[in-house]
């Protein structure tokens, strides 16, 4: 009955101290993230009182939306970093991007090298509409290439939540799976802390990531977690260790 009525932490808590992110939005004024410096010291400063040792900021590179390029990128990152060396934040902070996968995309990684997280590893998402029509084609071309696919948000793919099996295939092509932590308070809705649940206690994730794009991803890391079982959530925290930076 005590274990019943005990009080589920708020997420915050359950970041450890030597907490390494790999999904954020941090750069300002080049997607739905961070619109200004001052946007990104608060939301760096933030991430850091959680227990944030090191940041990987991502960065939408979409065709036609988000028309980034790696020199756009390794640009605006070579003017925050001096930037938040001015305001004394010295938390390793490095930038890569969050590549849709779609046609352009296929272009990009067969004529040029990639933003990557670590080493050849690199974070794609798709459509939340719906998964490109040539999407296994995309991620074994992608890996023929020399890169490893680490997939963005799998919870938040709707029109995958009444076939897990998709997810299995996806497993089988060679993805690995990065989860939104904040799927675990209920922020994209109960269906998205579901499914997310789902494949947290089927070990399918193998990474996580803030995906923090302004206040009120921020705010939302006060909330409380809405899991049966918090061990595989802390377990998946603690693979991050993987991208630490020299």
């Amino acid at each position: 009955m005590l274990s019943l009525l005990k009080s589920k932490p708020v997420l915050k808590d359950l970041i450890p101290d030597n907490y390494i992110d790999i999904h954020s939005h941090l750069l300002p004024g080049i997607d739905d993230g961070a619109q200004t410096f001052e946007d990104t010291l608060r939301l760096t400063k933030a991430l850091q009182s959680f227990g944030t040792s090191q940041c990987i900021t991502t960065p939408h590179i979409i065709e036609h939306f988000w028309d980034n390029t790696p020199e756009i990128i390794t640009e605006k990152e070579a003017v925050v970093l001096v930037e938040l060396s001015k305001h004394k934040i010295t938390i390793p902070f490095r930038a890569a991007a969050e590549y849709m996968m779609d046609e352009s995309f296929v272009s990009l990684f067969q004529t040029g090298p990639l933003l990557t997280l670590k080493k050849n590893y690199v974070l794609v998402e798709m459509s939340y509409i719906n998964p490109p029509v040539q999407l296994y084609s995309i991620l074994f071309d992608l890996q023929v290439a020399g890169y490893i696919p680490v997939l963005a948000h799998p919870e938040r793919y709707l029109f995958y939540h009444h076939n897990m099996e998709e997810y299995n295939k996806l497993k089988t092509a060679g993805c690995l799976f990065q989860l939104n932590l904040l799927a675990v308070v209920g922020y994209y809705g109960d269906a998205v802390t579901k499914v997310a649940e789902k494949l947290l206690q089927k070990g399918m994730y193998s990474f996580v990531g803030s995906d923090a794009h302004h206040d009120n991803h921020i705010a939302a890391f006060d909330r409380k977690v809405k899991l049966k079982d918090l061990l595989p959530l802390t377990e998946a925290m603690a693979n991050n260790q993987f991208f630490r930076m020299e």
